[in-house]
């Protein structure tokens, strides 16, 4: 009877891991990856989901008038429409496109596209560079690379000083040629200038070091017969590169894409909210300069919503190449 046991008790534990065994093996390896990043998916999603919907249903509230807790009474989408209409209580202009420099959203947009195709120009071209085979390349690359190490503190004081007129010598040559005020870092526009060049030095290492990654998975072997056939360079690159290393490129520009629209700490080390007034600026100044809980999470919740649009043009784009 014990061993008619045991054989009973055997078969019903392998009646479902073969089941499971064969489910697992009828997957295909796209399948199967997806299945293994399940529960970093599950995670994640609860980490950034929770978050994302607290922010949301506060949105959904009026600031508290009595101090007793954060958030007043229900009003709805009443908080998106003050934002969107302009009537919000806000030290600057969420959208004005007759103060570009002083519109939050304005801003960031100029930040974004500006600095994200530097980036990737140059981040390309400095992937092209070390990509070949020359003495050296070593230390190239550790050099290319290096700003991407450096922490975002020391590069906004590093920019700092070197724009600051009275120490630094990179302002004086520029308001020789009237591109700059007296006083760079106290104007808006001169001040996004400076952000954007300071985001360009570091992270366009970053960009280098993605678009290096997909140039190593070129097969070499296309450049030969591309040689033999009488290719010149920009038709091996237009031909045989670019169009697979494309993939890794939008991918690239996504995550600067993401990084950029969200800018903060950068600019308050550089020169401050104040004179380049981003959208998550905006929300640290609604949040503790005056106390509007609802509505710093009505900003915050817009911007979530611009940065997946952004991301949302990168998929289609991704789908539309086929890639």
């Amino acid at each position: 009877m014990g061993t008619e046991g045991s054989t009973v008790k055997g078969s019903r534990r392998s009646g479902p891991y073969r089941a499971a065994t064969r489910w697992l093996e009828g997957l295909s390896e796209t399948q199967f990856a997806y299945f293994l990043l399940t529960p970093v998916f599950v995670i994640l999603g609860a980490i950034a989901l929770w978050p994302l919907l607290e922010t949301f249903w506060t949105s959904l509230h009026a600031d508290s008038l009595t101090g007793a807790s954060r958030v007043g009474e229900f009003i709805g989408v009443g908080n998106y429409v003050e934002l969107l209409s302009g009537e919000a209580n806000l030290v600057r202009p969420f959208f004005d496109l007759s103060q570009p420099f002083q519109s939050a959203i304005t801003v960031t947009f100029i930040f974004t596209v500006v600095s994200v195709l530097f980036e990737t120009l140059i981040g390309l071209g400095q992937a092209l560079v070390l990509d070949q085979d020359f003495r050296g390349r070593r230390w190239a690359r550790v050099a290319i690379i290096l700003p991407w190490a450096v922490p975002i503190v020391i590069q906004g004081m590093i920019f700092y000083l070197m724009f600051l007129p009275s120490v630094g010598f990179a302002s004086a040559p520029l308001q020789d040629i009237g591109f700059f005020p007296a006083q760079p870092l106290i104007s808006s526009s001169a001040s996004m200038f400076i952000v954007i060049v300071a985001d360009v030095w570091k992270t366009s290492a970053f960009m280098a070091l993605l678009i290096l990654a997909g140039l190593q998975s070129v097969d070499r072997s296309l450049y030969d017969v591309a040689r033999v056939s009488g290719a010149s360079k920009w038709q091996q690159f237009r031909l045989i590169t670019f169009p697979i290393i494309l993939p890794t490129v939008l991918v690239a520009m996504l995550f600067r894409t993401i990084e950029a629209a969200r800018i903060y700490g950068l600019i308050e080390t550089v020169t401050s909210c104040s004179n380049v007034p981003s959208l998550s600026c905006m929300v640290v100044e609604t949040l503790f300069s005056s106390g509007q809980y609802a509505m710093a999470a009505t900003i915050a919740f817009v911007t979530a919503a611009l940065i997946g649009i952004f991301v949302s043009v990168y998929l289609v784009q991704y789908a539309r190449e086929g890639l």
